[in-house]
Protein backbone atom coordinates (compact mmCIF):
# COMPACT_ATOMS: atom_id res chain seq x y z
CA UNK A 1 0.00 0.00 0.00
CA UNK A 2 2.76 2.54 0.77
CA UNK A 3 4.49 1.97 -2.95
CA UNK A 4 1.42 2.57 -4.19
CA UNK A 5 0.61 5.84 -2.48
CA UNK A 6 4.47 6.25 -2.93
CA UNK A 7 3.50 5.94 -6.45
CA UNK A 8 0.24 8.05 -6.93
CA UNK A 9 2.40 10.81 -5.15
CA UNK A 10 5.13 10.66 -7.94
CA UNK A 11 2.30 10.52 -10.78
CA UNK A 12 0.13 13.27 -9.69
CA UNK A 13 3.70 15.39 -8.88
CA UNK A 14 5.06 15.05 -12.31
CA UNK A 15 1.43 15.79 -14.22
CA UNK A 16 2.06 18.26 -16.92
CA UNK A 17 -0.33 20.87 -15.22
CA UNK A 18 1.59 20.71 -11.51
CA UNK A 19 5.08 20.14 -13.57
CA UNK A 20 3.81 23.74 -15.25
CA UNK A 21 3.35 25.31 -12.45
CA UNK A 22 7.05 24.31 -10.64
CA UNK A 23 8.35 25.74 -14.92
CA UNK A 24 6.42 29.32 -13.83
CA UNK A 25 7.32 29.31 -9.71
CA UNK A 26 10.94 29.08 -10.92
CA UNK A 27 11.08 31.78 -13.09
CA UNK A 28 9.95 34.08 -10.03
CA UNK A 29 12.58 32.07 -7.73
CA UNK A 30 15.39 32.65 -10.18
CA UNK A 31 14.65 36.75 -10.38
CA UNK A 32 14.31 36.43 -6.45
CA UNK A 33 17.49 34.76 -5.59
CA UNK A 34 20.37 35.50 -8.46
CA UNK A 35 21.53 38.21 -6.39
CA UNK A 36 21.97 36.32 -3.29
CA UNK A 37 25.99 35.09 -2.22
CA UNK A 38 24.61 31.17 -2.18
CA UNK A 39 23.60 31.66 -6.00
CA UNK A 40 26.49 29.69 -6.89
CA UNK A 41 27.95 28.58 -10.33
CA UNK A 42 27.33 25.19 -9.02
CA UNK A 43 23.82 26.66 -7.55
CA UNK A 44 23.44 27.91 -11.16
CA UNK A 45 24.12 24.45 -13.01
CA UNK A 46 21.67 22.41 -10.72
CA UNK A 47 18.72 25.14 -11.34
CA UNK A 48 18.98 25.21 -15.27
CA UNK A 49 19.39 21.13 -15.12
CA UNK A 50 16.51 21.37 -13.06
CA UNK A 51 14.66 23.85 -15.11
CA UNK A 52 15.42 21.55 -18.42
CA UNK A 53 14.03 18.50 -16.81
CA UNK A 54 10.70 20.36 -16.30
CA UNK A 55 10.43 22.17 -19.62
CA UNK A 56 11.59 18.49 -21.59
CA UNK A 57 8.83 16.83 -19.55
CA UNK A 58 6.23 19.06 -20.38
CA UNK A 59 7.21 19.07 -24.26
CA UNK A 60 6.50 15.44 -24.29
CA UNK A 61 3.07 15.10 -22.23
CA UNK A 62 0.92 17.95 -22.38
CA UNK A 63 -2.74 17.38 -21.01
CA UNK A 64 -4.94 16.50 -23.79
CA UNK A 65 -7.28 20.07 -23.61
CA UNK A 66 -9.25 21.86 -21.40
CA UNK A 67 -7.48 25.03 -19.18
CA UNK A 68 -5.00 22.77 -18.18
CA UNK A 69 -3.13 22.62 -21.99
CA UNK A 70 -3.60 26.40 -21.69
CA UNK A 71 -1.69 26.70 -18.74
CA UNK A 72 1.69 24.32 -20.15
CA UNK A 73 1.37 26.23 -23.55
CA UNK A 74 1.78 29.40 -21.54
CA UNK A 75 4.58 28.14 -19.29
CA UNK A 76 6.22 26.84 -22.03
CA UNK A 77 6.37 29.77 -23.68
CA UNK A 78 7.57 32.04 -21.00
CA UNK A 79 10.49 29.30 -20.62
CA UNK A 80 11.45 29.45 -24.37
CA UNK A 81 11.84 33.23 -24.48
CA UNK A 82 13.11 33.56 -20.80
CA UNK A 83 15.71 31.12 -20.99
CA UNK A 84 17.21 31.56 -24.43
CA UNK A 85 20.18 29.86 -23.64
CA UNK A 86 19.35 26.63 -24.12
CA UNK A 87 19.20 24.49 -27.31
CA UNK A 88 15.69 23.45 -26.72
CA UNK A 89 14.43 27.31 -26.21
CA UNK A 90 13.51 27.53 -29.81
CA UNK A 91 11.05 24.56 -29.37
CA UNK A 92 9.72 25.20 -26.23
CA UNK A 93 7.99 28.53 -27.58
CA UNK A 94 7.10 27.34 -31.06
CA UNK A 95 5.65 25.02 -29.10
CA UNK A 96 3.48 26.86 -26.85
CA UNK A 97 2.77 29.44 -29.41
CA UNK A 98 1.61 26.74 -31.53
CA UNK A 99 -0.82 25.12 -29.49
CA UNK A 100 -2.07 28.50 -27.74
CA UNK A 101 -3.25 29.64 -31.41
CA UNK A 102 -4.95 26.21 -32.42
CA UNK A 103 -6.77 25.60 -29.19
CA UNK A 104 -7.71 29.31 -28.77
CA UNK A 105 -10.02 28.46 -31.48
CA UNK A 106 -11.13 25.09 -30.35
CA UNK A 107 -11.94 26.06 -26.67
CA UNK A 108 -13.63 29.34 -27.44
CA UNK A 109 -17.04 29.33 -29.17
CA UNK A 110 -17.42 32.23 -31.88
CA UNK A 111 -19.76 34.08 -29.26
CA UNK A 112 -16.70 34.16 -27.15
CA UNK A 113 -17.01 31.86 -24.16
CA UNK A 114 -14.77 29.59 -23.25
CA UNK A 115 -15.82 26.24 -23.91
CA UNK A 116 -15.70 24.70 -20.06
CA UNK A 117 -18.65 27.20 -19.52
CA UNK A 118 -17.37 28.05 -16.26
CA UNK A 119 -17.04 31.91 -15.33
CA UNK A 120 -13.77 31.31 -13.55
CA UNK A 121 -12.26 29.09 -16.20
CA UNK A 122 -13.18 31.79 -18.76
CA UNK A 123 -11.33 34.89 -16.62
CA UNK A 124 -8.26 32.04 -16.71
CA UNK A 125 -8.23 31.27 -20.24
CA UNK A 126 -8.33 35.76 -21.48
CA UNK A 127 -5.50 35.75 -18.68
CA UNK A 128 -3.47 32.89 -20.36
CA UNK A 129 -3.75 33.89 -23.81
CA UNK A 130 -3.03 37.78 -22.77
CA UNK A 131 0.13 36.82 -20.87
CA UNK A 132 1.43 34.65 -23.72
CA UNK A 133 1.01 37.99 -26.32
CA UNK A 134 2.36 40.16 -23.59
CA UNK A 135 5.27 37.81 -23.37
CA UNK A 136 5.68 37.56 -26.72
CA UNK A 137 5.17 41.39 -27.54
CA UNK A 138 7.88 42.02 -25.10
CA UNK A 139 10.46 40.14 -26.38
CA UNK A 140 9.93 40.62 -30.31
CA UNK A 141 7.02 37.50 -31.30
CA UNK A 142 4.16 39.75 -31.75
CA UNK A 143 3.54 38.34 -35.21
CA UNK A 144 3.60 34.75 -34.56
CA UNK A 145 -0.10 35.27 -33.11
CA UNK A 146 -2.54 36.06 -36.06
CA UNK A 147 -5.03 39.16 -36.20
CA UNK A 148 -7.60 36.94 -35.23
CA UNK A 149 -6.12 35.55 -31.85
CA UNK A 150 -6.43 39.25 -30.33
CA UNK A 151 -10.04 40.09 -31.91
CA UNK A 152 -10.70 36.33 -30.09
CA UNK A 153 -9.79 37.92 -26.63
CA UNK A 154 -11.62 41.00 -27.15
CA UNK A 155 -14.66 38.90 -27.68
CA UNK A 156 -13.70 36.53 -24.48
CA UNK A 157 -13.70 40.32 -22.09
CA UNK A 158 -16.71 41.66 -23.50
CA UNK A 159 -19.01 37.85 -22.40
CA UNK A 160 -17.15 38.45 -19.14
CA UNK A 161 -18.96 42.18 -18.11
CA UNK A 162 -22.14 40.83 -19.46
CA UNK A 163 -22.69 38.23 -17.21
CA UNK A 164 -22.32 40.39 -14.26
CA UNK A 165 -24.72 41.66 -12.49
CA UNK A 166 -24.49 45.49 -11.46
CA UNK A 167 -23.43 44.95 -7.64
CA UNK A 168 -20.41 43.07 -9.81
CA UNK A 169 -21.32 39.86 -8.51
CA UNK A 170 -21.16 37.14 -11.02
CA UNK A 171 -23.09 33.76 -11.66
CA UNK A 172 -21.75 30.88 -10.08
CA UNK A 173 -22.63 27.84 -12.30
CA UNK A 174 -20.25 25.29 -12.39
CA UNK A 175 -17.40 25.40 -10.46
CA UNK A 176 -17.42 29.29 -10.45
CA UNK A 177 -17.32 30.74 -7.09
CA UNK A 178 -18.38 33.82 -6.30
CA UNK A 179 -15.59 36.60 -7.31
CA UNK A 180 -15.11 39.95 -5.58
CA UNK A 181 -15.54 43.24 -6.83
CA UNK A 182 -11.89 44.53 -6.39
CA UNK A 183 -10.90 41.14 -8.57
CA UNK A 184 -12.97 42.41 -11.08
CA UNK A 185 -11.87 45.73 -11.56
CA UNK A 186 -8.14 44.66 -11.60
CA UNK A 187 -8.76 42.74 -14.21
CA UNK A 188 -10.62 45.08 -16.32
CA UNK A 189 -8.03 47.78 -15.65
CA UNK A 190 -5.57 44.99 -17.31
CA UNK A 191 -7.25 44.35 -20.13
CA UNK A 192 -8.26 47.36 -20.84
CA UNK A 193 -4.44 48.47 -21.59
CA UNK A 194 -4.24 45.95 -23.99
CA UNK A 195 -7.58 47.14 -25.91
CA UNK A 196 -7.64 51.04 -25.22
CA UNK A 197 -10.44 51.67 -27.80
CA UNK A 198 -12.74 49.27 -26.08
CA UNK A 199 -15.11 52.39 -24.19
CA UNK A 200 -17.61 49.52 -23.14
CA UNK A 201 -14.56 47.69 -21.01
CA UNK A 202 -12.71 51.19 -20.46
CA UNK A 203 -16.21 52.43 -18.56
CA UNK A 204 -16.36 48.83 -16.44
CA UNK A 205 -12.50 49.12 -15.54
CA UNK A 206 -13.14 52.64 -14.45
CA UNK A 207 -16.57 52.02 -12.89
CA UNK A 208 -17.92 54.81 -15.10
CA UNK A 209 -15.52 57.08 -14.60
CA UNK A 210 -14.26 56.50 -18.37
CA UNK A 211 -15.68 54.97 -21.74
CA UNK A 212 -19.21 54.41 -22.19
CA UNK A 213 -22.21 51.76 -21.57
CA UNK A 214 -23.40 49.06 -24.25
CA UNK A 215 -25.94 50.72 -26.16
CA UNK A 216 -28.01 47.11 -25.57
CA UNK A 217 -29.11 45.86 -21.94
CA UNK A 218 -29.99 42.27 -22.86
CA UNK A 219 -28.00 39.80 -24.97
CA UNK A 220 -27.11 36.37 -26.16
CA UNK A 221 -24.25 34.01 -26.48
CA UNK A 222 -25.89 31.44 -28.36
CA UNK A 223 -23.06 29.49 -29.06
CA UNK A 224 -22.48 28.80 -25.89
CA UNK A 225 -25.82 28.95 -24.29
CA UNK A 226 -26.39 32.27 -21.95
CA UNK A 227 -28.49 34.50 -22.38
CA UNK A 228 -28.66 37.50 -20.53
CA UNK A 229 -32.15 39.06 -19.82
CA UNK A 230 -31.06 42.75 -18.48
CA UNK A 231 -33.54 46.05 -17.26
CA UNK A 232 -30.55 48.22 -17.01
CA UNK A 233 -26.56 48.82 -15.93
CA UNK A 234 -27.60 50.72 -12.68
CA UNK A 235 -28.27 49.22 -9.19
CA UNK A 236 -31.88 49.39 -9.95
CA UNK A 237 -31.83 46.94 -12.68
CA UNK A 238 -33.57 43.26 -12.79
CA UNK A 239 -30.80 41.12 -14.52
CA UNK A 240 -31.64 37.16 -15.34
CA UNK A 241 -28.87 34.85 -16.54
CA UNK A 242 -29.94 31.72 -18.11
CA UNK A 243 -27.44 28.90 -19.02
CA UNK A 244 -28.70 26.70 -21.68
CA UNK A 245 -25.86 25.15 -24.28
CA UNK A 246 -23.78 22.66 -25.08
CA UNK A 247 -21.82 20.04 -23.14
CA UNK A 248 -19.81 21.48 -20.70
CA UNK A 249 -16.91 18.90 -19.51
CA UNK A 250 -15.57 18.52 -15.96
CA UNK A 251 -16.09 22.09 -15.07
CA UNK A 252 -19.93 22.18 -15.98
CA UNK A 253 -22.70 20.54 -14.49
CA UNK A 254 -25.65 18.99 -15.85
CA UNK A 255 -28.02 22.16 -15.26
CA UNK A 256 -29.49 23.42 -19.11
CA UNK A 257 -32.19 25.96 -18.60
CA UNK A 258 -31.45 27.14 -14.75
CA UNK A 259 -31.00 30.64 -14.14
CA UNK A 260 -30.02 33.51 -11.61
CA UNK A 261 -32.43 35.91 -11.28
CA UNK A 262 -30.65 39.61 -8.99
CA UNK A 263 -33.40 42.19 -8.65
CA UNK A 264 -32.11 45.59 -6.77
CA UNK A 265 -28.96 43.83 -4.99
CA UNK A 266 -30.83 40.96 -4.19
CA UNK A 267 -29.87 37.78 -6.20
CA UNK A 268 -32.85 35.44 -5.68
CA UNK A 269 -31.72 32.31 -7.30
CA UNK A 270 -28.18 32.03 -6.23
CA UNK A 271 -26.83 28.84 -8.12
CA UNK A 272 -26.21 25.83 -5.48
CA UNK A 273 -22.52 26.26 -6.17
CA UNK A 274 -19.58 23.16 -6.54
CA UNK A 275 -18.77 23.58 -2.65
CA UNK A 276 -15.60 21.02 -3.21
CA UNK A 277 -13.57 19.33 -5.74
CA UNK A 278 -12.25 15.83 -6.26
CA UNK A 279 -11.10 13.60 -3.66
CA UNK A 280 -12.29 10.59 -2.21
CA UNK A 281 -15.56 8.65 -2.13
CA UNK A 282 -16.85 11.22 0.58
CA UNK A 283 -15.83 14.17 -1.09
CA UNK A 284 -16.92 13.12 -4.52
CA UNK A 285 -20.27 12.38 -2.88
CA UNK A 286 -20.06 15.81 -1.55
CA UNK A 287 -19.42 17.25 -4.87
CA UNK A 288 -22.08 15.21 -6.80
CA UNK A 289 -24.88 16.36 -4.40
CA UNK A 290 -24.17 19.83 -6.13
CA UNK A 291 -23.84 18.95 -9.29
CA UNK A 292 -27.15 17.58 -9.21
CA UNK A 293 -29.67 18.89 -11.83
CA UNK A 294 -32.41 19.08 -9.32
CA UNK A 295 -30.36 21.35 -7.28
CA UNK A 296 -30.46 23.97 -10.29
CA UNK A 297 -33.68 26.05 -11.18
CA UNK A 298 -34.40 23.30 -13.91
CA UNK A 299 -36.74 20.90 -15.04
CA UNK A 300 -36.32 16.49 -14.19
CA UNK A 301 -37.77 13.39 -15.04
CA UNK A 302 -37.71 11.39 -12.11
CA UNK A 303 -35.86 13.19 -9.81
CA UNK A 304 -32.81 12.03 -12.77
CA UNK A 305 -29.62 13.89 -14.13
CA UNK A 306 -29.73 15.29 -16.91
CA UNK A 307 -28.96 12.34 -19.80
CA UNK A 308 -28.04 15.18 -22.64
CA UNK A 309 -26.95 18.80 -21.87
CA UNK A 310 -27.31 19.73 -25.98
CA UNK A 311 -29.50 22.76 -25.49
CA UNK A 312 -30.45 25.22 -29.08
CA UNK A 313 -31.44 28.52 -29.09
CA UNK A 314 -35.41 28.63 -30.52
CA UNK A 315 -36.23 32.29 -30.12
CA UNK A 316 -34.31 35.34 -28.98
CA UNK A 317 -36.43 38.58 -29.43
CA UNK A 318 -35.29 42.01 -27.72
CA UNK A 319 -36.66 44.65 -29.90
CA UNK A 320 -40.06 45.46 -27.84
CA UNK A 321 -40.65 46.19 -24.36
CA UNK A 322 -40.79 42.47 -23.91
CA UNK A 323 -37.73 40.63 -24.20
CA UNK A 324 -38.22 36.91 -24.69
CA UNK A 325 -35.95 33.63 -25.00
CA UNK A 326 -36.76 30.02 -25.50
CA UNK A 327 -34.61 27.10 -25.90
CA UNK A 328 -35.03 23.41 -26.41
CA UNK A 329 -32.85 20.72 -24.61
CA UNK A 330 -32.79 16.92 -25.27
CA UNK A 331 -32.92 16.42 -21.90
CA UNK A 332 -34.14 12.80 -21.89
CA UNK A 333 -34.44 9.34 -23.84
CA UNK A 334 -38.05 9.92 -24.89
CA UNK A 335 -38.13 13.46 -23.41
CA UNK A 336 -37.46 17.46 -24.70
CA UNK A 337 -37.30 20.05 -22.71
CA UNK A 338 -38.58 23.32 -24.33
CA UNK A 339 -38.29 26.70 -21.89
CA UNK A 340 -39.33 30.23 -22.49
CA UNK A 341 -38.82 33.07 -20.67
CA UNK A 342 -40.85 36.45 -21.01
CA UNK A 343 -39.06 39.45 -19.42
CA UNK A 344 -42.41 41.47 -19.40
CA UNK A 345 -41.93 45.10 -20.18
CA UNK A 346 -38.89 44.38 -18.05
CA UNK A 347 -40.60 44.34 -14.51
CA UNK A 348 -41.50 40.62 -14.08
CA UNK A 349 -40.89 37.16 -15.49
CA UNK A 350 -42.69 34.55 -16.65
CA UNK A 351 -41.31 30.97 -17.31
CA UNK A 352 -43.49 28.87 -19.89
CA UNK A 353 -41.88 24.89 -19.45
CA UNK A 354 -42.81 22.00 -21.49
CA UNK A 355 -41.71 18.45 -21.26
CA UNK A 356 -42.52 16.44 -25.02
CA UNK A 357 -41.99 13.01 -25.45
CA UNK A 358 -42.49 9.30 -25.65
CA UNK A 359 -40.68 9.19 -22.02
CA UNK A 360 -43.33 8.52 -19.04
CA UNK A 361 -42.74 9.49 -15.02
CA UNK A 362 -42.73 12.01 -12.70
CA UNK A 363 -41.69 15.59 -13.93
CA UNK A 364 -40.49 18.12 -11.49
CA UNK A 365 -39.85 21.37 -11.85
CA UNK A 366 -37.33 23.27 -9.47
CA UNK A 367 -36.38 26.50 -7.67
CA UNK A 368 -33.79 27.26 -5.12
CA UNK A 369 -34.22 30.08 -3.34
CA UNK A 370 -32.09 32.66 -1.50
CA UNK A 371 -31.43 31.91 2.04
CA UNK A 372 -34.96 33.47 3.84
CA UNK A 373 -37.81 32.79 5.65
CA UNK A 374 -40.45 32.66 2.93
CA UNK A 375 -44.20 32.82 3.18
CA UNK A 376 -45.64 29.06 1.67
CA UNK A 377 -48.52 28.09 0.34
CA UNK A 378 -48.28 24.83 -0.56
CA UNK A 379 -51.96 24.31 -1.62
CA UNK A 380 -51.36 27.52 -4.03
CA UNK A 381 -48.20 26.31 -5.45
CA UNK A 382 -46.29 29.45 -4.45
CA UNK A 383 -43.61 30.80 -2.04
CA UNK A 384 -42.89 34.54 -1.30
CA UNK A 385 -39.64 35.98 -0.04
CA UNK A 386 -40.58 38.78 3.15
CA UNK A 387 -37.13 40.60 3.87
CA UNK A 388 -37.40 43.71 5.48
CA UNK A 389 -36.25 46.10 3.27
CA UNK A 390 -39.07 45.69 1.02
CA UNK A 391 -37.07 44.23 -1.93
CA UNK A 392 -38.96 40.25 -1.98
CA UNK A 393 -39.89 38.05 -4.74
CA UNK A 394 -43.53 35.86 -5.78
CA UNK A 395 -42.39 32.55 -6.83
CA UNK A 396 -45.73 30.67 -8.59
CA UNK A 397 -45.99 27.55 -10.54
CA UNK A 398 -49.53 27.10 -12.35
CA UNK A 399 -50.06 23.53 -13.72
CA UNK A 400 -48.06 20.96 -11.05
CA UNK A 401 -50.11 18.96 -8.81
CA UNK A 402 -47.83 19.09 -5.93
CA UNK A 403 -44.98 21.33 -4.16
CA UNK A 404 -42.80 19.79 -2.12
CA UNK A 405 -39.97 21.51 0.00
CA UNK A 406 -36.90 19.83 -0.58
CA UNK A 407 -33.28 20.33 0.82
CA UNK A 408 -31.31 23.57 -0.23
CA UNK A 409 -28.04 25.01 -0.24
CA UNK A 410 -25.35 27.08 -1.48
CA UNK A 411 -22.06 27.30 -1.73
CA UNK A 412 -20.57 30.95 -2.67
CA UNK A 413 -16.87 29.84 -1.37
CA UNK A 414 -15.11 26.77 -0.78
CA UNK A 415 -16.05 24.42 1.56
CA UNK A 416 -19.02 26.30 2.56
CA UNK A 417 -22.22 25.98 2.44
CA UNK A 418 -25.35 27.41 3.80
CA UNK A 419 -29.00 26.10 3.70
CA UNK A 420 -31.74 27.66 1.88
CA UNK A 421 -35.48 26.60 0.56
CA UNK A 422 -36.13 24.57 -2.40
CA UNK A 423 -38.88 23.74 -3.76
CA UNK A 424 -40.21 21.01 -6.38
CA UNK A 425 -43.56 21.54 -8.39
CA UNK A 426 -44.31 18.12 -9.67
CA UNK A 427 -46.57 16.26 -11.91
CA UNK A 428 -47.26 12.86 -13.85
CA UNK A 429 -46.70 12.79 -17.37
CA UNK A 430 -47.94 9.89 -19.69
CA UNK A 431 -46.49 9.04 -22.45
CA UNK A 432 -46.91 10.51 -25.73
CA UNK A 433 -48.44 13.52 -23.29
CA UNK A 434 -46.80 16.65 -23.27
CA UNK A 435 -46.84 18.47 -19.98
CA UNK A 436 -46.34 22.34 -19.59
CA UNK A 437 -45.96 24.10 -16.53
CA UNK A 438 -46.02 28.15 -15.96
CA UNK A 439 -43.97 30.19 -13.61
CA UNK A 440 -44.24 33.68 -12.47
CA UNK A 441 -41.40 35.78 -11.28
CA UNK A 442 -42.55 38.80 -9.83
CA UNK A 443 -40.92 41.51 -8.15
CA UNK A 444 -42.58 43.47 -5.22
CA UNK A 445 -42.30 44.79 -1.71
CA UNK A 446 -45.52 42.96 -0.37
CA UNK A 447 -44.77 39.72 -2.49
CA UNK A 448 -47.08 37.26 -0.78
CA UNK A 449 -49.93 39.27 -1.55
CA UNK A 450 -49.82 39.86 -4.76
CA UNK A 451 -52.69 38.65 -7.10
CA UNK A 452 -51.26 36.57 -10.12
CA UNK A 453 -53.13 34.12 -12.61
CA UNK A 454 -52.00 32.86 -15.93
CA UNK A 455 -54.08 30.18 -18.18
CA UNK A 456 -53.05 28.79 -21.53
CA UNK A 457 -55.21 29.54 -24.21
CA UNK A 458 -54.58 27.61 -27.18
CA UNK A 459 -50.76 28.60 -28.06
CA UNK A 460 -51.19 31.87 -26.14
CA UNK A 461 -50.50 32.68 -21.98
CA UNK A 462 -52.69 34.93 -20.36
CA UNK A 463 -50.79 36.34 -17.22
CA UNK A 464 -53.19 38.93 -15.04
CA UNK A 465 -50.84 40.70 -12.53
CA UNK A 466 -53.25 41.66 -9.82
CA UNK A 467 -55.87 42.50 -12.43
CA UNK A 468 -53.53 43.85 -15.52
CA UNK A 469 -54.22 41.34 -18.00
CA UNK A 470 -50.34 39.87 -20.25
CA UNK A 471 -50.61 38.41 -23.41
CA UNK A 472 -47.46 36.44 -24.42
CA UNK A 473 -46.84 34.55 -27.40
Amino acid sequence: AEIAAEKENIRFAWRPMEAGRRLQDLLTEFALTIHSPRFTPRFLNLFLRTYRQHADHILHNYSKQGNHLLFEAQRMLFAGIYFPEFREAQEWRRSGIEILNREIGVQVYPDGMQFELDFGYHIAAIDIFLKALGMARANGYEGEFPASYIETVGKMTAVTWNLLFPDWSNPMFGDTKSHDKNSLQRQFRSWSKVFPGDKQLQWFATEGRKGALPDYTSQQFPESGFYVLRSGWDADATVMVLKAGPQGFWHCQPDNGTFELWHRGRNFFPDSGSYVYAGDKEVTDQRNWFRQTQVHNTLTLDGRNLEHTDSKCLRWETDDATHIVTVGNPSYEGLTHRRTVWFVDRQFFVIADEASGTAEGEVGLHYNLVECDPAEDFAACSAATRFSDGNNLLLKVFGAERMERREGWVSRTYRQRTERPAYAFTVRKRAGKPVRLVTVLLPAEDAAGQRVEAVWRGNRLQVKINGTKYNLK
